[in-house]
């Protein structure tokens, strides 16, 4: 039983299931991808190039003025030498890069105005027009190249996660497509970067959990920077960050004798160890001022943070510091990882982490610095523009049940219609749990129950700003990969009678939604 647990799991098996020898015309997958692997990500390329030039490129460039206009702007105040202004997000990777984007365009020849001193004034209406349209349009097409690469490298973990590569094609269309995907790509949103780094680091942590190495911690350390810059850039990716190592808890393998051996305790790994404890103290040091900085009281509450628990700053931080570090601890224990690769695996988060955490470094702004060090303070300062007057401590429970309710009523689209085609997905993920779990394959349901549950819960603290449309992209990918999972797992489902008709139905409400 447990051998066949284990060879269900692997994600790098190079066999296709038993199953897939049967008659393709049974088969919905092989209707679906017919064009094979590298003809459907064409196809999908192309699908995301119609919906970028019909609906994002030669839209007028004040349609979006939230995000689009803020990040130009801020774009330009930098290539001026200024300091970034009133985002505080904080979003400084996105408009970092596009500052840098700018400049390289300009070295090229293919665009003139690149800072804020040289934007035309707004009375000479023909000109600001002109100078916003060409600098909005290479920003839109930064989304799109920004999305593309991510995808491409959600992609890569998929196929290797998945045992059939048809489910890891159709995985890349749902997320091409997903509500907060499909709309970021065609706009400047600080979020394109933030979730599809810690949606990236999502899957390298279940591809390192699944797949035992030596190259595992080297993985983790990945994940941890990703994180890191994720968080830099979108402070509400906190939340995703502190359900990452909960999430990933049940993916483990418990033998992989042929890739543990590699992690005994011996003189060279001891050497390698010890060199990866020391340079993690080492990134560690050189993060502190910034680590400093953020959680000193005084310089918080003078930029705008006050502290909400506890009337201290670092509590929470603390917490989850020790939080992530007690399900290291329990996933080395339940999968019998060794001690090296354990003392391996928690240098190489402390090095990810502090060097994605040192990118604010890049351009030093002591905002950034405050909001990114304290995402919860800097969340409830928006998340209070909604709460109901006189809110008290104890109807903090009462919005908390009935923003519940509100996410799963969006989530049966019955009783809360949504532009989001991902929430079909939960038709097939709450059934599939629990016939998951009665047929035995509870490490399956477990899984799959992890990742709907993380979602919901960060669905639910979106209620409070209207769950947009532009925060799908944080928890689509977990909806997503629940149900890939499953009909990775019940490859019968594939030859169901009405297989094909519910995957035609989905890949058009996809496109059409």
């Amino acid at each position: 039983m447990e051998r066949n647990l284990l060879h269900d799991l692997m994600p790098n098996s190079k066999h296709a299931p038993d199953d897939l020898s049967a008659n393709p015309a049974s088969d919905a997958l092989a209707r679906l991808t017919r064009f094979g692997w590298w003809g459907g990500l064409a196809l999908i390329a192309v699908g995301m190039l119609i919906s970028f030039f019909a609906f994002g490129y030669f839209v007028i460039y004040w349609r979006n003025a939230d995000m689009d206009l803020v990040v130009i702007y801020n774009a330009l105040l930098l290539n001026d030498g200024r300091a970034q202004s009133y985002f505080d997000h904080p979003g400084s990777l996105t408009i970092l890069s596009l500052a840098a984007t700018y400049r390289a365009l300009h070295a090229l020849g293919l665009i003139e105005i690149v800072s804020f001193a040289q934007l035309p004034p707004a009375l000479d209406v023909a000109a600001f027009e002109a100078a916003m349209t060409a600098l909005l349009r290479w920003g839109r097409l930064y989304s799109l190249i920004t999305g593309l690469a991510l995808l491409a490298a959600m992609t890569f973990f998929l196929k290797r996660i998945l045992r059939d590569w048809r489910l890891a094609l159709l995985g890349t269309f749902a997320l091409a497509f997903s509500g907060g995907m499909a709309d970021h790509i065609r706009i400047l949103r600080t979020e394109l970067l933030s979730a599809g780094f810690v949606t990236l680091a999502l899957l390298i942590l279940i591809h390192a959990a699944r797949t035992p190495s030596l190259w595992r911690p080297f993985w983790i350390g990945l994940a941890a920077l990703l994180c890191a810059l994720g968080l830099a850039n979108k402070v509400q990716a906190i939340v995703l960050i502190a359900a990452l190592p909960l999430i990933v808890l049940p993916f483990g393998v418990r033998h992989a004798p042929q890739a543990n051996a590699r992690w005994h305790i011996s003189a060279p790994h001891l050497a390698f160890v010890a060199l990866a404890i020391l340079v993690a103290l080492l990134c560690a040091g050189m993060a502190w001022p910034l680590i400093a900085t953020g959680l000193n009281a005084q310089i918080a509450i003078a930029h705008g943070i006050p502290p909400v628990i506890g009337g201290r700053l670092g509590l929470y931080q603390s917490a989850l510091a020790l939080w992530t570090l007690a399900l290291v601890l329990a996933f080395a224990q339940t999968w019998r990882i060794t001690l090296a690769e354990t003392l391996a695996t928690l240098a190489a988060m402390i090095i990810g982490g502090s060097l994605g955490l040192m990118s604010l470094n890049i351009h030093y702004d002591i905002n950034n610095i405050v909001a990114v060090l304290n995402p919860l303070e800097k969340m409830w300062s928006f998340a209070t523009y909604a709460m109901p007057a006189q809110t008290t401590p104890e109807s903090y429970g009462v919005i908390f049940l009935r923003d519940l309710l509100g996410a799963l009523a969006r989530y049966t689209f019955v009783l809360h219609s949504s532009p989001r085609p991902a929430v079909f997905l939960t038709w097939l993920i709450v059934p599939g749990i629990v016939m998951a779990w009665r047929r035995g394959e509870r490490q399956l349901a477990i899984q799959c129950l992890f990742l709907f549950g993380a979602a919901l819960c960060i669905d639910t603290m979106s209620i409070r700003r209207g769950l947009k449309l532009e925060y799908f992209v944080y928890t689509d990918p977990l909806l997503i990969l629940a149900a890939l999972l499953l009909l990775d797992r019940f490859t019968q489902w594939h030859r169901h009678r009405a297989a094909y008709a519910i995957g035609v139905a989905l890949i058009g409400v996809h496109i059409v939604l």
